[in-house]
């Protein structure tokens, strides 16, 4: 279902990554487009280090397209058509998506430089996941990737993991997106195609679906990914979980708003969103109790 939200939940969020620092909270922001089922499957392929950081944008002229993606990999729409936009699966069962965010902006990078942060990558978080055998969805920046490629395929040798694209360098792809840096409008296509081919050698279970920043998209974004065959997943559960200074809030959000079919959104930054392994096994023992079991972002988006 796509219904409008307020932009205040997440403006601070997202201007704070802009810069690398600074405290907020998330919110979010769709617009309407046509809504497919994303097929359940899985790809498996060599894992391989991931390349060097590069710009947020890219330089030079545009680089080749990933090859087109096999109509059985999660998320994979038609070439061509613009991608539909999806908040959560049916309301039916009792299944709900735990996704989590990978940002990495370069002002995050220039953070690590300078040794203003120790890490953007929580392992408590992962650890916690393999350890209950819990499914989740990483949605992973290019630049996120290339910083962590051991974590990365860590996360890609996890058959209950799913891997997913969330741009390179979580720049905007509207001009009124919370001061984050824009991309341009003709590198938009290939900046998401990068980071496709930065997760792609990792192999696991490849996915087409793809997270803009701040959830800021309009027609000229949309179209902008009609090459690349994806489903725009947006989210129906904001856990507030980026800057918290405290678990609790974060348990309420998500426990107070899930429902079967309910795509969560979190964060795997540890450094701007240090409270989510604290808020996770409480979020996990109140899906128990509400009878709801987390999956994969593929088996809550498939058709009833």
């Amino acid at each position: 279902m796509i219904r409008p939200r307020p932009r205040s939940l997440l403006g601070v969020l997202v201007a704070a990554a802009a810069i690398g620092v600074a405290a907020s909270a998330v919110a979010l922001s769709s617009t309407p487009a046509p809504r497919v089922s994303p097929a359940v499957a899985a790809t498996a392929g060599p894992a391989a280090p991931a390349g060097p950081t590069g710009a947020t944008e890219p330089s030079g002229p545009a680089t080749s397209m990933p090859s087109v993606p096999a109509a059985s990999v999660p998320g994979t729409t038609r070439v061509g058509t613009r991608p539909p936009v999806v908040d959560h699966g049916p309301r039916t069962g009792n299944r709900v998506a735990l996704t989590f965010d990978a940002d990495m902006t370069d002002g995050m990078l220039q953070n690590l430089r300078a040794g203003r942060v120790k890490s953007y990558a929580n392992l408590r978080i992962v650890d916690l996941l393999e350890r209950e055998q819990v499914p989740a969805t990483f949605f992973l920046t290019g630049k996120w990737v290339e910083r962590y490629p051991e974590l990365t395929r860590r996360l890609a040798d996890n058959p209950r993991f799913e891997l997913a694209n969330h741009t390179y360098g979580h720049a905007a792809f509207t001009g009124d997106c919370y001061d984050l840096p824009r991309v341009r409008a003709n590198a938009m296509t290939d900046d998401v195609a990068r980071t496709f081919r930065a997760i792609e050698p990792y192999g696991g279970r490849q996915t087409r679906y793809f997270r803009f920043p701040g959830l800021c998209h309009d027609a000229a974004a949309l179209a902008a990914l009609a090459p690349l065959g994806v489903t725009v997943v947006d989210g129906d559960v904001v856990s507030g979980d980026p800057f918290a200074t405290a678990w609790q809030p974060i348990v309420r959000a998500v426990l107070d708003n899930v429902r079967p079919g309910s795509v969560v959104i979190m964060h795997v930054t540890e450094a701007n969103a240090a409270m989510t392994d604290e808020a996770l096994p409480y979020i996990l023992a109140g899906l128990r109790e509400r009878g709801l079991v987390p999956a994969m972002l593929s088996e809550v988006l498939a058709a009833t």
